[in-house]
């Protein structure tokens, strides 16, 4: 048994579902029948959509714990070539912000509760109990690995984990107008201007979504187009309230990533679309 191998067995046992890595930490690609998304995405190890591949697809959605899955003939012939074990944060209630240098250290320890902390080659892994979206650059040397995002398994680190707090998840928050998780209340909350909010109520604001993931599905080509144009659409009508969440917001993503689409590229799209309409 290789060392990755047992490494990933042992995060499965913990309920965290882990990944085998290439050289130059990026995971496996797709195969030849998963590839361009002939499959119709979602590999059957995540439980949803119509893909059955027994292979290693689809990048963070791979990641699992089912035991049976990793040790499959088609996964241990990977992790005799794997450079290296990843995790889906997400998938283990996770959040990690993933510091890339000694500046981001000195930011982290100035700014941020303490938890465990995992030291990487170039900085460190400080790993917080909680779930949110992830980003690329929320600052400078600083990513944020949670939902729909995979990081590289270094260890167990040291010290006591910390609940996610609200200064880790207001990284992703971009200004006073920007999209970010509302209350789950079954009220509708005030508008600025003292109107209702009428993007609160379940028959308009989930419509508007389903509309958007059934956009974003049916595209048969541009995607990366058609999947910043709908995000575009989405802000426009429902980003200036405060009503979209983080659930909201990952179905879009899911959406797009069923249709071949990194997670860094739907990051950058929804920010080029924030920036667009100056949320």
């Amino acid at each position: 048994m290789s060392a990755h191998l047992r490494t990933a067995l042992e995060l499965a046992a913990r309920a965290v579902p882990a990944l085998p890595l290439r050289a130059g930490k990026v995971p496996f690609g797709n195969c030849s029948g998963c590839r361009d998304n002939a499959c119709g995405g979602r590999p059957n190890m995540r439980a949803a959509g119509p893909c059955r591949c027994p292979g290693i697809c689809h990048g963070w959605a791979a990641a699992t714990t089912d035991t049976g899955v990793i040790n499959s003939s088609t996964w241990v012939r990977a992790w005799r070539e794997a450079a290296g074990v990843a995790y889906h944060p997400g998938g283990a209630s996770l959040t990690v912000v993933d510091l890339d240098n000694a500046e981001a250290i000195a930011w982290a320890r100035a700014s941020l509760p303490a938890t465990r902390t995992v030291p990487t080659p170039r900085g460190e892994h400080w790993l917080y109990q909680g779930v949110m979206q992830s980003a690329n650059a929320v600052r400078p040397g600083v990513d944020v690995k949670s939902t729909m995002a995979y990081a590289r398994w270094l260890g167990h680190g040291t010290g006591a984990m910390t609940a996610l707090p609200d200064v880790v998840r207001a990284l992703v928050v971009k200004g006073p107008s920007t999209v970010r998780p509302g209350p789950q209340a079954s009220t509708v909350p005030a508008r600025a201007g003292g109107g209702e909010c009428r993007h609160r109520t379940p028959t308009y604001l989930d419509r508007g979504i389903a509309m958007a993931e059934q956009r974003i599905t049916e595209a048969s080509s541009a995607v990366h187009a058609t999947v910043y144009r709908t995000f575009l659409a989405v802000l426009s009508t429902h980003g200036r309230c405060g009503c979209l969440t983080d659930a909201h917001i990952a179905r879009l993503f899911t959406a797009a990533q069923a249709r071949g689409e990194s997670a860094r590229h739907c990051t950058d799209a929804w920010t080029n679309a924030l920036t667009r309409l100056g949320l």
